[in-house]
């Protein structure tokens, strides 16, 4: 499903016109991404966390050129799902496989 999928199927279940679904979803992206970058997190009861995530600094490695590089610390966000959201998933019985994706035949 993409976003435009998702927009129709809101719009559908809500009879909201999807304009203002589109409206909505992209404040509510705009609104994540901005409490992230001011190093806040953001819980959603029953839905999940969206939380900050530091990485050390490291010494990676240059394949093509042989070297190492310094990788300085830095902090990458990342999405713990709710145990209700997993615990709903698992027992779900409209999941019998992962899908595959259509962009994996497009390589």
């Amino acid at each position: 499903m993409r976003k435009a999928d998702l927009i129709s199927k809101i719009s559908d279940k809500t009879g909201i016109p999807k304009v203002d679904v589109l409206v909505t979803l992209e404040t509510m992206f705009k609104e994540i991404k901005s409490t992230l970058a001011s190093g806040e997190n953001l819980y959603i009861r029953g839905f999940g966390s969206f939380i900050i995530k530091k990485r050390a600094a490291k010494i990676g490695r240059n394949i093509k050129k042989n070297i190492a590089v310094s990788i300085p610390e830095h902090f990458i966000p990342a999405f713990k799902p709710a145990k209700e959201f997993v615990q709903d998933i698992k027992t779900s019985d409209s999941i019998k496989e992962i899908p595959k994706l259509e962009d994996e035949n497009d390589g």
